[in-house]
């Protein structure tokens, strides 16, 4: 006989950011407890009121304004933005940019290029080695 298997739980913070919200912006009860792995799933295939308000409205955490901004993680802190943000505040971002965010979006556009150009370079390599 197999013994059963322990019921396996996410820390909070892990299930936060594997939802991509904002911990301290979560229900008590969610930040106190981690859910099991079936709870987990349910939330990601199902999600409540809460979770469907905290991903359209925010706050944010880092990687995801990161994310609708586009661009890095390390940009938002070179342009000064240590803070979660809402929605909202990415969006007034977005219609009236900085000249930082300009410049970051810039160095992200430059970075998604050469990485495309690296990849091309290498298939067209491993095609010549075939």
């Amino acid at each position: 006989m197999t013994p059963a298997k322990a019921t396996q739980t996410l820390k909070p913070a892990t299930a936060a950011k594997k939802l991509g919200i904002y911990l301290p912006a979560a229900p008590q009860a969610f930040q106190e407890s981690g859910p099991t792995r079936a709870e987990f799933d349910e939330l990601q295939q199902s999600p409540p009121e809460w979770l469907a308000e905290l991903r359209r409205t925010g706050p944010h955490p880092r990687p995801v304004v990161a994310q609708k901004l586009g661009i890095s993680i390390s940009g938002l802190a070179r342009g000064g933005l240590t803070d979660p943000l809402t929605t909202e505040q990415i969006t007034a971002l977005l219609q009236d940019p900085p000249a930082w965010l300009v410049s970051e979006r810039a160095t992200q556009a430059a970075v998604r290029s050469e990485a495309a150009r690296v990849k091309e370079r290498d298939a067209a390599r491993r095609a010549a080695d075939t």
